[in-house]
């Protein structure tokens, strides 16, 4: 399966935002890519972005819901799967919820997934926090989604391990490089593709790419703050991932179960007492 980890210039404008998701849905077409994935906050901006107190960050949702369907209408005409960051509007004086939409090839909006660690700014300022892991299953892999500040939280991606996610798809508005040698050491220690996607601007810092099993980069975006996009093959017969494909991933999962180890636990008093000498 092919996918395109994609590299917009976010603003925030949604109209300018959407047709620049739009044209590298198209590209990304023209690769043969099944699912694209775009950074945080890659149709509405994102919060932070503003520098300013939520109070007076006013949103216009009508051209947010313009570009949302707009992008749908092109995903089911492109029978491509989207994976979209955005703000998700709520009911009354609750804040937005800081998103990612999971748009069908059929161009239909079936998930939404919503930051659930944010940031001391965000859950001050600006956002709802999110408590549901979302996990899709497009041509035969998991899919496992997560934004920004979360890669902090092991937790996380620990939880998607146990779902049973091929993929990560971790999208950021972060010029942090530190995010991205921490998503290397996940893919490496969890044996699963890590896709990141972040916004053009941020790329000087940490360029949109994927991740492959073995925690090294498989594909990159260019890092001088170009827009564009990646696309890679999730091949699990890639010769250079069969150690963790085949190997270490199936291992770590049998040493987790516990079982061996149970199999083989000694009734020794010196092993007992941790105070012998």
């Amino acid at each position: 399966m092919t996918i395109a980890t994609a590299q917009p210039l976010v603003t925030c404008d949604p109209v300018e935002n959407g047709a620049m998701v739009r044209a590298l849905m198209r590209e990304a077409h023209e690769w043969g890519a099944r699912l694209v994935q775009f950074p945080e906050g890659a149709l509405t901006g994102y919060a932070g972005q503003a520098k300013r107190h939520f109070a007076g960050w006013n949103i216009d949702w009508t051209p947010v819901q313009t570009q949302l369907d707009k992008t749908a209408e092109l995903a089911g005409e492109l029978g491509l799967w989207v994976v979209l960051g955005g703000n998700h509007r709520l009911t009354g004086s609750h804040r937005p919820h800081n998103s990612l939409y999971v748009i069908s090839h059929r161009g239909e909006v079936v998930d939404r997934y919503d930051k659930r660690y944010l940031s001391h700014t965000e859950v001050t300022d600006f956002y709802s926090p999110g408590f549901t892991p979302v996990v899709l299953d497009v041509s035969g892999f998991r899919f496992g989604l997560a934004l920004c500040i979360e890669i902090n939280f092991a937790e996380v991606f620990l939880d998607y391990l146990h779902r049973g996610v091929d993929c990560v798809l971790f999208s950021s508005f972060s010029q942090d490089p530190v995010f991205g040698v921490i998503a290397q050491g996940y893919a490496a220690a969890n044996c699963q593709w890590f896709s990141v996607s972040v916004p053009a601007q941020c790329s000087p810092a940490m360029p949109s790419g994927v991740i492959g099993p073995h925690g090294a980069w498989l594909g990159r975006c260019a890092s001088d703050g170009r827009s564009g996009l990646v696309c890679v093959d999730l091949d699990r017969q890639a010769p250079e991932l069969n150690m963790a494909l085949h190997v270490a991933g199936p291992w770590r999962a049998t040493a987790r179960a516990g079982t061996i180890y149970e199999q083989r636990r000694v009734a020794d008093p010196r092993s007992t007492d941790r105070t012998a000498p």
